[in-house]
C-alpha cells in the first residue's frame, strides 16, 4: 500500500501535534486527588503491636500540566489548575524543591516519633546539633551567601541549637543589622555575614531568606524504620504518630476501623493546617476510609477541618470528619469515642 506525499505530510503532522500536546509543558500545575496508603507497610515499630484496622496516609497527585491534561482538568471533577508559580517557589529547581520536600517528610516522621514516644512513655532522647537551610529565598540577604545544606551552629556567637533559637534571635533585631553566622559546608566550619532585610510579603517581618529545619539526633528503643519512599511533604505527620503510638501500646486504637487523616504536627504535639485537604478528602473517601482527622486550627475561618467538612457534604460521603488541634484530641477520640 503507498502514501502519496500528501498523506505522508498530514500523518507526520499529526504526530507532532499529538507529542505537543502530551509534552509540552505549560506554565500551570493541576492538582488532584491520590492515595490513601495503609501505614502498616511504611512504619515498623520492632516488635510493634498490629490492630484489626489501619491508619492511612493520605496524598495529593500533582504535576506539570500539558496541553491534554490541562484541558480534562477542565472537565474532570476535584482537579485544580494553579499557576506554577504557587507550587515552586520563585528560583528554586524542581531538584530542590523535591529534596526539601524529602526533608519536610524526614522531619516530619521525626516529630510523630517524638510525640509518639514521649505520648507512650517509651525511651527516647534528642541531641540537637543546629538547623539546616532547606531553601534560600531568591532576591533576599541569604542568596549567594548560604546553600541549601548549610547547617547553622551559632549567630553572633551565640550557639543556636533548634530553629525557633534562630527565629527567636533575628525577631529581636530590626531591618539593617547585621548578624555574622557560623555554618558547618562540607565539613567546614565557616563564617558568614548577612544584613537582615524587611520580607514585604510577610507583614514586614525581618529576615535572612531562608527555609530551614531543626537538625535532631533522636534515638528511641524499641527502634523504628520508615520506608515512605518518594512521598515528601509534612502532612503524614499526625497520622505517624498515631500509627507510631499504636504499634508501642497495648490493644488496638483502630477497633478494627479504617482510619485517615492528615496535619503537620510538631514536637509539642501540635496539629498544623497542611494543603489539598479536599483533594484529601476525596481520596479518602474512595479508598473506603471511615474516619478523617482534620486539623481544627482552634476553630478558625476557613480551617481545614471546615474545608473538609464541605467537601464531604458536596461528595455526600458518609466518612465522619473529626476536628482535631493536637496529637492528644485524636488520641481522646480513638480511645473514647470511637466504637
Amino acid at each position: 500500500m503507498k502514501f502519496s506525499k500528501g498523506q505522508v505530510l498530514s500523518l507526520v503532522i499529526a504526530i507532532v501535534i499529538a507529542f505537543f500536546l502530551s509534552t509540552y509543558e505549560l506554565p500551570f500545575y493541576i492538582q488532584k486527588p491520590g492515595g490513601a496508603d495503609a501505614l502498616n507497610p511504611i512504619v515498623q515499630v520492632d516488635h510493634g503491636d498490629k490492630g484489626e484496622g489501619d491508619f492511612h496516609l493520605v496524598t495529593v497527585r500533582g504535576g506539570q500540566a500539558t496541553p491534554i491534561q490541562y484541558v480534562l482538568a477542565k472537565i474532570l471533577p476535584h482537579h485544580d489548575i494553579v499557576p506554577i508559580s504557587q507550587v515552586f517557589p520563585e528560583g528554586i529547581s524542581d531538584d530542590e524543591y523535591f529534596q526539601a520536600q524529602l526533608q519536610m517528610m524526614e522531619t516530619s516522621q521525626e516529630a510523630s516519633t517524638v510525640v509518639a514516644y514521649t505520648a507512650a512513655d517509651k525511651d527516647i532522647t534528642i541531641d540537637y546539633n543546629g538547623v539546616y537551610v532547606v531553601s534560600v529565598v531568591e532576591g533576599m540577604p541569604a542568596e549567594g551567601i548560604l546553600a541549601m545544606g548549610d547547617r547553622i551552629i551559632g549567630i553572633d556567637s551565640t550557639e543556636i541549637h533548634e530553629s525557633d533559637d534562630l527565629i527567636t534571635y533575628i525577631n529581636s533585631k530590626k531591618a539593617g543589622d547585621t548578624v555574622n553566622l557560623t555554618i558547618v559546608r562540607d565539613d567546614e566550619e565557616l563564617e558568614k555575614s548577612i544584613t537582615l532585610e524587611t520580607f514585604a510579603e510577610a507583614e514586614n517581618n525581618i529576615g535572612i531568606g531562608i527555609q530551614l529545619v531543626t537538625d535532631r539526633e533522636v534515638e528511641v528503643s524499641p527502634e523504628i524504620t520508615f520506608t515512605s519512599g518518594s512521598i515528601g511533604g509534612p502532612s503524614a505527620g499526625l497520622m505517624f504518630s498515631l500509627e507510631i503510638y499504636d504499634q508501642l501500646t497495648d490493644g488496638d486504637l483502630t477497633k478494627g476501623h479504617q482510619i485517615a487523616g492528615t496535619g503537620e504536627i510538631d514536637y509539642d504535639g501540635k496539629v498544623h493546617r497542611i494543603g489539598g485537604i479536599d483533594k484529601k478528602i476525596v481520596a479518602a473517601d474512595r479508598e473506603g476510609i471511615e474516619v478523617f482527622f482534620a486539623p481544627n486550627e482552634d476553630g478558625r475561618k476557613n480551617s481545614n477541618y471546615q474545608e473538609a467538612m464541605k467537601k464531604a457534604k458536596e461528595i455526600g460521603t458518609e466518612m465522619v470528619i473529626v476536628p482535631v488541634d493536637t496529637f492528644d484530641d485524636a488520641l481522646r477520640y480513638l480511645e473514647e469515642e470511637l466504637d
